[in-house]
């Protein structure tokens, strides 16, 4: 609606001030609307990485190629230079999971530390089928 603060904005001011998006209900990381070829269109063009938040036994299981591991166990006890090791400023994140809802909480903990990142709805099996490549074993 014309004169409402974006929910956008809002969460940026939020980020700012040091409070984060998941403070405020509503706010909180959503699924991206990016479609598979535009996700896979980035990757491939290095312009994003994809990030498995899954746990470690998970990713010894299967994973896709080129993604990369930060366990959302991990993840919420990361310093800024541990996710600096990882993940590269200025790209965005794609982050997966096994059903789309670890990664909406990863997402909420990157976003402050100000990543640009997308969770994805589908799990690790689904991205499978929509196209993306297993890594080899």
């Amino acid at each position: 609606m014309k004169g409402l603060i974006s929910t956008r904005w809002l969460c940026g001011l939020l980020t700012v001030l040091g409070i984060g998006c998941a403070a405020v209900p509503g706010l909180a990381a959503e699924h991206t609307k990016d479609s598979t070829e535009t996700i896979k269109k980035a990757v491939a063009d290095n312009k994003a990485v994809l990030l498995d938040v899954r746990e470690k036994a998970e990713w010894d299981d299967g994973h896709l190629r080129d993604a990369k591991f930060l366990a959302l166990s991990s993840l919420r006890n990361a310093k800024a230079d541990d996710l600096a090791r990882v993940l590269p400023k200025g790209k965005i994140i794609y982050c997966h999971c096994a059903s789309g809802r670890r990664c909406l909480a990863a997402a909420d903990i990157l976003k402050k530390n100000g990543y640009d990142v997308r969770p994805l709805k589908s799990g690790f099996m689904a991205l499978l089928k929509e196209g993306f490549t297993a890594a080899s074993k």
